[in-house]
This record gives structure tokens, sequence and C-alpha cells, in this order.
């Protein structure tokens, strides 16, 4: 089995901090390129430790991530499976740019779950709430995290939408963004707002309130944005120091 290839501009290799989100945004990347189509089989989890030097855990989540969305296969005995590819292109941006995005798009997003989400969708969306709320550390939140929102752009039922959503996502799996990302939400000990939130925009999807759901996943990302501001232009990964003072409005 080739090396897996490796962004320009990603953590190197052997390096001991990398996280289940870069794993999982190299896995994303290995499993969408065309030259492995459906029923492809992927290296084993040690090969893919050793291949890309990270630890077998972030490994074993990030697998666990793409299984969830139903990008892969396992089969007991057998080995991991391309299961799924989703095409999208990142652009080069800066983290007060995607904040802006987002709160113009996953308001739409959760309004639309609310309308057309699947039964089932809704209640992986609890499974996922209860996850992040149990989560242990810093790198499975922000991980889980992702999935929730993700999972809320699928129950949109909008496919130029959810491919607008995962050109987003990918642009936020950043390490330095997400490093930032957590320290606005203050770390584990700073999590149980952000797990009220997101169990108040699923109870609104679930209660197929398209009004509510909107209004929840707006507030969620205005209070993660504020925080932001809040840390100063200083420790972040952007060029326009005089974005901090101009927080987007919803």
């Amino acid at each position: 089995m080739p090396d897996l290839p490796f962004a320009d501009d990603g953590p190197a290799r052997g390096q001991g901090n990398m996280t289940s989100a870069y794993a999982l945004e190299q896995l994303r990347a290995w499993v969408d390129d065309p030259g492995h189509p459906n029923g492809t089989r992927l290296p084993t989890e040690r090969q893919l430790s050793e291949q890309m030097g990270i630890g077998r855990r972030a490994i074993r989540r990030a697998l666990e991530v793409l299984e969830a969305e139903g990008r892969i296969t396992r089969r007991q005995g057998a080995g991991t499976f391309v299961g799924g590819q989703i095409d999208s292109a990142a652009p080069a941006t800066d983290f007060f740019e995607i904040m802006e995005v987002r709160l113009r798009l996953e308001p739409q997003l959760a309004a639309l779950a609310a309308l057309r989400a699947k039964p089932v969708q809704i209640a992986r969306m609890h499974e996922l709430s209860d996850r992040i709320a149990q989560c242990v550390d810093a790198d499975e939140g922000e991980l889980w995290d992702g999935t929730l929102h993700r999972q809320i752009a699928e129950a949109a039922g909008n496919a130029l939408f959810l491919s607008l959503f995962d050109v987003v996502n990918r642009i936020r799996q950043d390490p330095a963004w997400q490093a930032v990302r957590e320290r606005a939400r203050g770390g584990l000990a700073g999590h149980a707002l952000p797990v009220a939130q997101h169990r108040a925009i699923v109870d609104a999807i679930a209660a197929r309130d398209p009004q509510a759901a909107a209004e929840q996943m707006r507030l969620h990302l205005l209070m993660l944005q504020e925080k932001l501001i809040r840390l100063g232009s200083a420790d972040l990964p952007a060029t326009d120091t005089g974005r901090p003072d101009q927080p987007a409005h919803a």
C-alpha cells in the first residue's frame, strides 16, 4: 500500500502533537482521491500511524468519524474499505472569514434540517451531542463537535449546501485554528455552555421548529466568534489585524 499524500502546509511527519482532526483531514483526502474508488482497502491502523506519524488513538478516532459519515466500511477480519466519496476544494482564507461564512450558512442549514431531517438523523444528532458531553480531552471534543455540525448539514437535504459546508469545514481543521478555537471555548473546563447550546439546537430540530433551530445555531456561533474577538488578533492566524474590531453579524 503506497504512502498517504500529505498536505504541504500540514504538520511535519513524526511530530508528537498531531491531532485526530489532522488525521481526519488526511484520511478524507485519501478516501476522496479518484484513485481510491468504493471497495478500495485502507492500510491498517498500524500502517496509517507509521505513515502519518500520528498515534493510533488519533487514527482510530478519525476512522470512527469516517465510518459514522458513511465514507468507509469496516469488515470484521477483512479490513476497512472506502464506502463513498465527497469532493471538495478549500481556498485560502482566514479565521474571521470562516466565522462570517458559518454565521450565514449554518443557521440556514439548521433551519432546513428542522424541516427535512429523518428520524434516524435526529437520533444520530442526539447521540453526537451526548458524545461531545462525555469527551475526556479537547482533541476528542473538537472532533465530535465537527461531526455533529456536519450531521446537521447533511440532514438539511441540500447537496450544494453540504458541499459548501465541507469546504468551510476543511479549512477550519487547520491545527492552528483548532488551538485558537479551543482556547475560545475554554477547554474542557468551559465546554458546558457549548454542550447546552448543541442540545438546544438538536432539540429545536427534533421539534421541527426551523426558526428556533436557526436562532440557536446563530447564538452558538456568535458566542464562539465573540470569544475569538476577545482573544485579539495577535494570537490568531489572520493577516488582517483589523478584523477582530469588526465582528460579523448574522
